[in-house]
């Protein structure tokens, strides 16, 4: 998801990176580039149009920072503009306190709306709510055994029944709710291939005799501008709380997604990252403008690490975010953390890792059970002193490690650069204001150490254990005789 987009903003960063002041020449090369790669991820061209006329009014407009480049001021004003697009976001969800509070769930059949409503009662089940899932689309039978498999995973009960219609159904369901004291009421309502094809005279019954709390709309993120239209054509008809958008991990351009709130003014709330249940999160509109301007996601991150660590799940929650703040990051915690990615998905969970190499996530989706064990070899071939301070693996040890896990010594030395610049960027990152990450990854763009095809550093970091050779050390002898004879 926002692989493309990433990619060519990152471009559109490069082209003002070595501009010495913002002129209105620049500003609107920058913008153009911005523009096309909105339009090329299926963002709404009225959206499209309105972001680029803010981005450029606040460009222009913008006072020089002596200490700010061009390209970082550029970056911050797309940042805000992006946070503004996709939020604010309100994740709170308003419980009836008297009686069982009604959700109500909507969309086109094929957006994941069935699964959506087992995902929302697992996660409310977690907060210590009774959900009662109700199988209101009767039109679909699939749907309904659908959902009564998904209530015995979840072991939420399920109400259906037979012949009834779906507002009856939906109704008995909440007295039922009542009765047995279950204090949250989900309804899968019918759903259509095509907006014209809904019943929205049901639904709107549904709507004005349950009176639901809340009304989601589920969309699929792959089908990009029908989403839009179908969000706007709902939204009309029932006057939506918020959107539950589903599969965005998969390969969706994104262009739903950054569209979707201009275009109804109904903010996305949750968000599915996969088929398993647990897979629904809270879509956070400041998070998604990092991915989407490749800065990482590192609260996601941790969270999502932790998350599958069931037990003392806030401790554990804490103790990572305080390892990442001191920078008390070892390759032990390194080695733990991928294997968490592992679970989760390599090429996804690496994307939100500050200055990630994107030749190495290429190479994760061409073969992401071979990288990870390579990674995994080459830790796994050191001693317990190394993976604790890796400063002091010098060349004779890389080579060690190499012999150990059939790579070679410089492809240990690449790793462990790496290793070092994501342990000093989380270390950084975690206590740095929004314009402070910004100017650090702009300046390590210069530098090409992070960008698609850029080259790479040609000296290593701090902790590498790097000796000149005998040849480098003749070459800077050579040098100074020359200097000397001048």
């Amino acid at each position: 998801m926002f692989e493309g987009l990433q990619k060519t903003l990152t471009e559109a960063m490069r082209r003002l990176t070595g501009a010495g002041r913002l002129t209105e020449a620049n500003i609107r090369e920058g913008v153009a580039v911005i523009r096309q790669a909105l339009l090329d991820a299926d963002v709404n061209y009225n959206v499209v149009n309105t972001f680029v006329q803010r981005v450029t009014d606040q460009a222009l407009g913008q006072d020089v920072i002596k200490s700010v480049s061009p390209s970082q001021q550029i970056v911050k004003i797309v940042y805000d503009e992006l946070v503004a697009l996709m939020g604010p976001v309100d994740h709170t969800l308003h419980f009836a306190k008297d009686r069982p509070t009604v959700l109500m769930l909507c969309g086109l059949q094929g957006s994941g709306k069935t699964t959506t409503c087992g995902k929302l009662a697992l996660m409310l089940q977690a907060k210590g709510r009774k959900p009662l899932l109700v199988a209101a689309d009767v039109q679909r039978p699939a749907a309904i055994e659908q959902l009564i498999v998904l209530g015995n995973q979840t072991n939420v009960p399920v109400y259906s029944e037979k012949g009834a219609a779906p507002l009856q159904i939906c109704l008995n369901a909440i007295k039922q709710a009542r009765q047995q004291n279950l204090d949250t009421v989900i309804l899968d309502t019918a759903g259509r291939l095509h907006v014209a094809e809904m019943p929205m005279d049901e639904l709107r019954a549904i709507d004005k005799q349950c009176r639901p709390d809340e009304v989601f709309f589920v969309c699929d993120a792959m089908t990009g501008q029908d989403a839009v239209n179908s969000a706007k054509a709902f939204h009309e008809a029932l006057e939506l709380n918020g959107i539950i958008m589903t599969k965005l991990d998969g390969d969706a351009r994104g262009g739903a997604a950054l569209s979707i709130k201009e275009v109804t003014q109904v903010p996305i709330k949750f968000m599915g990252v996969g088929e398993k249940l647990d897979k629904l999160e809270e879509f956070h509109a400041e998070r998604m403008a990092q991915r989407i301007l490749g800065q990482g996601d590192l609260m996601t991150l941790v969270e999502q690490v932790s998350r599958i660590q069931s037990e003392q799940d806030q401790e554990i929650l804490k103790a990572q975010q305080e390892k990442l703040a001191k920078g008390d990051f070892t390759l032990n915690d390194f080695r733990g953390m991928f294997e968490q990615i592992h679970k989760l998905g390599i090429k996804n969970m690496m994307g939100m890792m500050p200055g990630m190499d994107m030749s190495l996530l290429e190479e994760i989706e061409d073969d992401p059970e071979k990288a990870f064990r390579r990674m995994q070899g080459m830790i796994d071939a050191m001693t317990p002193e190394e993976k604790k301070n890796p400063d002091i693996i010098e060349l004779s040890r890389r080579r060690r490690i190499a012999r150990g896990c059939g790579v070679e010594a410089h492809e240990v030395k690449k790793f462990l650069e790496q290793f070092q610049m994501v342990r000093t960027l989380m270390k950084q990152m975690m206590s740095m204001s929004m314009w402070q990450r910004m100017k650090m990854m702009t300046g390590l763009s210069k530098m090409g150490a992070f960008m698609p095809g850029g080259p790479q550093l040609s000296k290593p970091k701090i902790g590498t254990g790097h000796r000149k050779t005998a040849k480098e050390r003749a070459e800077e002898r050579k040098k100074k005789r020359k200097k000397g004879k001048r």
